[in-house]
């Protein structure tokens, strides 16, 4: 499902300088602001957790979340743009194999990037593409589940990395449009927290930092208006 919708955006990117009409879009100058529903997808992977007295319990899991997003464009030139990518908080579900779910957190992940659009500035279906920077901001993180009084004390660093995209306008009138993208972003987080468990009778408790790449597909489709 996944690589049919990028390889259905790709396509449509190389076949769009067929589509034209008297309607103009995507001109220097313009500024496109867009809204409607983000879909967070982990593509997660972690080191195993090691535990003294459970043993290896495995990856963390983080669960999908969806919210509304909002995205803001600025066209440098007819083909070139930028853009800003926003949403409201993420929230996701942490699991680890065996035992459930055990924490939440939420998230922000503000992504900026350049942009290329094919075809020309009175097209109306204007594919592109766009590379760019990601940050991502976690807050709020819980343990919901401590294990018997094992876990405690999560945190979660923030993020930078690389992020890509491939997208697709449809010019409805001259402000209006209807959007569908795609977007991949590398998130690496070191999820800290403490570990208490029962060492020949004495409570020890150890810290443990636990890296974790979350590395989401994120699909957004929308509503934009073009001034």
């Amino acid at each position: 499902m996944k690589k049919s919708i990028v390889s259905g955006l790709i396509a449509a990117a190389l076949l769009s300088t067929g589509f034209a009409s008297s309607v103009s879009a995507h001109q220097a100058g313009d500024f496109i602001f867009r809204a409607g529903a983000v879909m967070v997808t982990p593509n997660e992977s972690s080191q195993n957790i090691m535990t003294p007295d459970l043993g290896d319990l495995g990856e963390f899991s983080v669960s999908d979340n969806t919210q509304i997003g909002l995205n803001f464009g600025y066209m440098l030139t007819d083909n070139i743009g930028i853009e800003l990518l926003a949403a409201t908080p993420f929230s996701h579900d942490i699991s680890i194999a065996g035992v459930g779910k055990v924490a939440e957190t939420k998230h922000l992940p503000p992504t900026l990037v350049a942009q290329y659009y094919f075809g020309s500035s009175d097209s109306k279906l204007r594919p592109y593409i766009g590379v760019g920077v990601n940050f991502t901001n976690f807050f709020d993180n819980e343990i919901t589940n401590d294990v018997d009084g094992r876990l405690s004390d999560l945190s979660m660093s923030n993020s930078w990395g690389v992020a890509g995209q491939v997208g697709i306008d449809y010019q409805i009138n001259s402000n209006w449009l209807v959007n569908a993208s795609v977007w991949y972003a590398q998130i690496s987080t070191d999820a800290n927290f403490n570990y208490t468990f029962d060492d020949a009778g004495t409570a020890t408790t150890v810290p443990v930092t636990i890296e974790t790449d979350i590395n989401p597909w994120v699909y957004m489709v929308s509503i934009g208006y073009t001034f």
